[in-house]
């Protein structure tokens, strides 16, 4: 406290004797703080010591004893008997889910008791008026000491919690991906309740992709579990399809990338996280878009054809071998418009239309598939094979073209007055 000039005029005999009379009350007004605060607080716990006092009432008569001890004490010096006491007030305030604001509101019914008290005894010994305001000012700093005590205290116990739940929270997200989980049911639900989180039916989840090394976790809500230990990090989103929760999720991953996987029963979580992979690795080729988090089920085709990218080429070559003995620019065109026939099971004027040229070059480029291609352009499940391995190439060249910012990835329309 800064040195007070009003109580430095007090006599020191006086201000002895009010120091003397206000220690002697202390254990009494301790009680009468602590009954009047119950009666203000009735739903304030009563925690005891191993002797069985309460907490509470040791606390405020330290307080007291080491405020008014200061008063006859001629330096400054720290109040270390009230400090735990007064840190572990606030872990207390976290440990019952409460904030500090409760917490404050006591401690200052307690400076208003207590200077009640203080100021009859000031009377009885005649210290002046300007002493006393002078004693109140000193009252609310110390006041204001505990309170950044009890907030140490409870920041300090927040930490301990979090990181105790994030442990927790990571063990369930492991639990649910697992895709060999010896776990009954049950362990999960004991996680899950131990975090306070409820089972859903369904979940939802998704690979991100950090914007930077040390990227802030995106605001995503306590429902939905994060875990940033990994390289990629996981999210898991209980009832994805839930009103409003898309939206709130696109606000919160606003700046962040990757893919969020479909939506499954809980138990198959781990469904959800192979597309959700799959979607990353294919956006880290090129291959999907980036800059944004994107759900795989808008993206089923890329999905499902291009991860097989060995056994979608083997076919290719065994389904194309005959295409590809023409020239390259020739051959890429006679590709564009098999696919555009497959496509729309159409004549030449339909085909046409797609690609954008004459219905004439349609034809003759058909008469050429089929000189090629001989009658397997007649059987069904070549003809499966064939859209089968032209989509899937179309997908790869878009995105190997979005990647090199062409944009026209070896698309229709570039070859209108070809014959």
């Amino acid at each position: 406290m800064p040195v007070r000039t009003a109580w430095r005029d007090v006599p020191r005999m006086r201000a002895r004797r009010f120091a003397s009379l206000a220690m002697a009350e202390v254990p009494a007004l301790a009680q009468v703080i602590l009954v009047e605060i119950r009666k203000e607080f009735p739903g304030l716990p009563l925690v005891v010591d191993d002797s069985g006092e309460p907490m509470a009432l040791i606390g405020i008569r330290g307080a007291l004893e080491d405020f008014v001890d200061h008063l006859v004490v001629e330096e400054d010096r720290p109040h270390r008997r009230q400090m735990e006491v007064f840190r572990e007030f606030g872990r207390g305030e976290v440990l019952q889910g409460r904030s500090l604001d409760s917490l404050q509101a006591i401690y200052r019914l307690g400076v208003r008791l207590a200077w009640r008290r203080l100021a009859e005894i000031g009377q009885q010994v005649e210290i002046p008026p300007p002493a006393m305001y002078e004693l109140v000012e000193s009252g609310f700093e110390y006041l204001d000491g505990l309170v950044a005590q009890s907030v140490r205290g409870y920041v300090e116990a927040a930490a301990r919690q979090a990181g105790e739940r994030l442990r927790l929270q990571r063990r369930l997200i492991s639990l649910m991906l697992s895709e060999h989980r010896t776990d009954p049911t049950d362990a999960l639900a004991g996680h899950a309740e131990r975090i306070g989180w409820p089972l859903p039916e369904q979940v939802a989840v998704g690979v991100l992709l950090r914007p930077a090394p040390e990227s802030v976790p995106p605001a995503v809500g306590q429902d939905v579990l994060l875990d940033m230990e990994y390289e990629q990090p996981r999210m898991v989103v209980p009832e994805p399809d839930a009103a409003g929760r898309p939206e709130l999720l696109g606000r919160a991953m606003t700046g962040w990338s990757g893919a969020m996987g479909p939506p499954v029963p809980l138990a198959e979580a781990a469904k959800s996280l192979h597309w959700a992979c799959a979607a990353v690795r294919l956006m880290e080729r090129g291959l999907l878009p980036a800059g944004q988090v994107l759900q795989c089920t808008e993206h089923t085709e890329a999905l499902v054809l291009l991860p097989p990218e060995e056994l979608i080429e083997d076919l290719a070559r065994r389904c194309l071998a005959p295409l590809d003995k023409c020239a390259p620019a020739h051959s890429r065109r006679l590709v564009e418009t098999l696919l555009a026939w497959l496509e729309t099971r159409g004549g030449a004027p339909e085909v046409a239309a797609r690609l954008g040229v004459h219905p004439q070059t349609v034809r003759y480029r058909l008469r050429q598939i089929r000189a090629l291609l001989g009658d397997e352009v007649d059987d069904p499940d070549r003809r499966f094979e064939l859209e089968l391995v032209l989509r899937a190439r179309r997908l790869r060249d878009a995105g190997v073209a979005r990647y090199a910012g062409d944009p026209l990835p070896g698309g229709a329309g570039r070859h209108g007055a070809e014959r």
